[in-house]
Order: structure tokens, then C-alpha cells, then sequence
């Protein structure tokens, strides 16, 4: 193709659905050169979200999320089973863990993140004690709700924790959630609306303990009995989950001259890799969770997304800039947007809401829990929206926060134009789930930016 640098050796680093849209459209936009794949999952790319959605509650087989070859994808070169262990940006190659040594032009890094485990070992190891983020951890939890489980106890109330909180509901079975901070969802999307999902909740029998952390997770013959609570209380279960968050899979790149880390692989926001000199590579790119990139919507505020849609248009735009004339390369300028069903309610956010300061209830009812809400920076300006069974008129907001708009007003007329704190907690630490969007960095044109840590504290 016109303006296509020489690359004929292309390397995808992650076979997830960054990966996949990765080298889909890397085909589609002409590239006819040796594409390889690189993997640590055996399974060939498969979705996520519904993992913890209509697997968990037996809607779909966890063999069923297979991802479809969105173009096809030509004699590529699939490395499943073994993940990178080294990129040698000298040698231009991709070392895998089995010391197999993958040369390349260009490479896209598409790694993603892995669960947070729990921290103690011995007791990460009982039986009964799961995560929820691959296909194998999904077919494990089942294996243990189909075995008639009294009583399941989940660590951490953000998206992930919610959802299996909603799964276990769906099944009748019992569920207790702890949360370090004082609602669910408050990492991501504040206090105001947190204080709304543990009415969800309550209101669908889950025993939620808002404010306390597990200090042990007890077991007896090497299965799990007991989970030991800061307050003194002591929860017994057969089954626990463990939902602390994402852990960005850069081990691999510590050694490559990339500046990467716990917060990701910085990169421009044309996906190109930053160094650790600060000065942007042409030959690495990053798409997906694993990407900590500068937003131009977002006063170019670094960010990490943990999102469906990120991972999508990234890789695309990723993969496009890789092969095209750099005159031609655009911008990863999608405005973020996240969706979730707990209890049989519709949630959507879209933009950065933990950006914000200040949050107004623009429709609908809290009480009856269908309503939008927009969220407002320190300028006045909407930075965020959620919907709750209210999802038509998210396309609404994204225009807004795209046109850098005025933080609105209520849309209903009986609604009080009330704006108060969206009340986020002062950082990730002070909640068991953080946000799905981390900002980091700062703004060339806003020096007083809040730098936040990915990390959290051990529970």
C-alpha cells in the first residue's frame, strides 16, 4: 500500500481482543507480510465481559465466548500456550518464556492485565478460592456453584465483584460482599452513585459489608471455610471470590528501554511506545488495558483503561498507524465508554466520570433507579455521564463530553438542580476496586493535575 514502510515481519504480543482486533486489521488494511500472534493462554481469543455476565449464570458456555475472525487473517502464525518473557529491542525480537526468539519490524503490545491475586499464598491456594478472568477461572467457579454451595463470599464490590455478586443472586444462591470503601462502585464511579448500587444490592438480598476488609480467608484440609473480617465478624462460606482488580502484565518489558510499569506502557496518542528517555519509538505500539496513553479529548491527561471498547478502536487505530504513512496516522481519541448488568439493571458510563469533582442527577429517579447522571470537572466542564436503565440516551452525553460542553443542568423538569460532590475516594487504596479509567500524568496546559496511583494497599 502507498506510504507502507517496509515491515514485512509484524509481531502481536497478546492473543485477547486487543490482539485479535490488532491483527485483523493490520489484514484489512493490506498488510500481506508474516503476522504472528504470541499468547500465554492456550485458547485461541475469546471475550471477556461475559465471563462474569451470562457464563456465570448460565446463560453461555464458557467454551462459547470464542471472538470471531473479524477479517480473515491469512497465513498467521499462532503462539498459544507460552507467554513473552523479553523484548530485545536491539536484536528486534520477541523472547517467549520457552527461550523461543521471535524476530520482527514492528510489534504491538497487547498484554492486558491479569487479577490482583489475594496476598497470602497458602490461602490463595485453598480450594474454593477463585478469581474471575479467564476461561479457565469461569469453568473452575462454576464447577463450584453447580455443587450446591450454601453461601458465597466476594472480595470486593466494583464492577467485577458486582457482577458475580448478581450471578450467585440469579442462581439463589447466598452471597456476602466486603468492600473497604463505604459502597459499592465508588472507585469508579463515586460515592453519590455507590450509595445507589448498595441499595441494588440490598434490595436483591446480598449480605453487603460496606467499610471492612477480609483479614484471612480460612480453610480446613485444604479447602475454604471462613472468611476473617477487620470488624471482628467471621463469614462462613464454601466458595470465595476474589475481585481486587487487574494487575498491568509489563513484567516482561523491564529490560526493553520502554517506559513501563505498574500504570502500564506509556504511549502518544497515536499508540506509539514512549521510551524511558521520553521520546516515542516507531517500531513498538500498545493498544488495550495494558496501554497508559495520552487522551487529546482529556487535556492529554495520561490514561488507563480497562475497557471493551478501548481495546477495540485502540487496537485499530494502533494497527493502522503501524503500516500507514506516518502523515496518515490518527489519534486514540474514543471517548471511553463501560457497561455492566447487575441485578437485572442496565448500567453504562461513558467519558472519564473519576476525572470529576461534582455530580447532577440530569433523569429520571434514583429512588427508582432508572436515571442519567453527568459528572463535572473543577471548570465546570462534563467530563463523564452514567446511566442506569437509561442506556438510550448515553450516545446523548458522549456529544457533550466530545464538544467539551458545560456540565448540564436536569433534562425533567421535577428534577432539582442539585450538584453536589460525586464523593471519589482521595485515592484507589481507600477502595478494594479502583477505577476503570487510572489517570496518571499531567496536562501540558493544567500543571496542577492529580497524579493517583494504580496500586492498592494489601487487604
Amino acid at each position: 500500500m502507498p506510504g507502507r514502510p517496509a515491515a514485512q515481519r509484524i509481531v502481536v504480543v497478546g492473543a485477547s481482543l486487543a490482539g485479535l482486533w490488532g491483527a485483523a486489521t493490520l489484514r484489512k488494511e493490506g498488510f500481506d507480510g508474516v503476522l504472528t500472534i504470541i499468547g500465554d493462554e492456550n485458547d485461541p481469543p475469546y471475550d471477556r465481559p461475559p465471563l462474569t455476565k451470562q457464563v456465570l449464570t448460565g446463560w453461555v458456555a464458557p467454551d462459547h465466548t470464542v471472538l470471531p475472525h473479524l477479517e480473515p487473517l491469512g497465513d498467521t502464525r499462532w503462539l498459544l500456550g507460552t507467554p513473552a518473557a523479553q523484548l530485545d529491542r536491539r536484536a528486534g525480537e520477541v523472547v517467549l518464556a520457552d527461550g523461543t526468539r521471535v524476530p520482527y519490524d514492528l510489534v504491538l503490545i497487547a498484554t492486558g492485565v491479569r487479577n490482583r491475586p489475594w496476598p497470602a499464598s497458602d490461602q490463595a491456594a485453598l480450594s474454593g478460592v477463585c478469581g474471575v478472568r479467564t476461561r479457565e477461572d469461569a469453568a473452575r467457579l462454576i464447577d463450584h456453584l453447580d455443587a450446591g454451595v450454601s453461601r458465597v463470599v466476594v472480595i470486593g464490590a466494583g464492577f467485577t465483584g458486582s457482577e458475580v455478586a448478581s450471578a450467585c443472586r440469579h442462581r439463589g444462591i447466598d452471597v456476602t460482599v466486603v468492600e473497604q470503601a463505604q459502597a459499592p462502585l465508588t472507585g469508579a464511579l463515586g460515592g453519590v452513585i455507590g450509595d445507589v448500587a448498595a441499595n441494588l444490592h440490598d434490595a436483591n438480598g446480598v449480605d453487603l459489608r460496606c467499610g471492612v476488609t477480609v483479614q484471612a480467608l480460612e480453610g480446613s484440609g485444604g479447602t475454604f471455610r471462613a472468611a476473617a473480617l477487620s470488624d471482628g465478624t467471621t463469614v462462613d462460606a464454601d466458595v470465595a471470590v476474589v475481585a481486587l482488580g487487574g494487575v498491568r502484565n509489563t513484567e516482561w518489558l523491564a529490560d526493553s528501554g520502554l517506559a513501563s510499569g505498574p500504570l502500564g506502557v506509556a504511549a502518544d496518542a497515536g499508540c506509539r511506545a514512549v521510551a524511558v528517555n521520553g521520546l516515542v519509538t516507531d517500531d513498538v505500539f500498545v493498544a488495550g488495558d495494558v496501554a497508559r496513553f495520552a487522551h487529546p479529548l482529556f487535556d492529554y491527561q495520561f490514561l488507563t483503561l480497562e475497557h471493551w471498547e478501548n481495546a477495540a478502536v485502540g487496537a485499530q487505530v494502533a494497527a493502522r498507524n503501524m503500516i500507514c504513512a506516518p502523515e496518515d496516522r490518527r489519534p486514540h481519541a474514543c471517548v471511553p465508554t463501560f457497561w455492566s448488568t447487575q441485578f437485572g439493571v442496565n448500567i453504562k458510563s461513558v467519558g472519564v466520570p473519576s476525572l470529576a469533582d461534582q455530580i447532577v442527577v440530569t433523569q429520571g429517579s434514583t429512588e427508582a433507579g432508572s436515571f442519567a447522571a453527568a459528572y463535572g470537572d473543577r471548570d465546570g466542564r462534563i467530563v463523564g455521564a452514567v446511566t442506569f436503565d437509561h442506556g438510550r440516551w448515553i450516545d446523548h452525553y458522549r456529544g457533550l463530553i466530545e464538544q467539551a460542553a458545560a456540565l448540564p443542568g436536569p433534562y425533567d423538569a421535577d428534577l432539582p438542580d442539585k450538584r453536589e460532590p460525586a464523593r471519589f475516594p482521595p485515592h484507589p487504596a481507600a477502595s478494594y476496586h479502583g477505577p476503570t479509567v487510572v489517570v496518571t500524568g499531567h496536562s501540558p496546559t493544567a500543571m496542577d493535575a492529580v497524579r493517583q496511583p494504580a496500586g492498592r494497599s494489601a487487604p
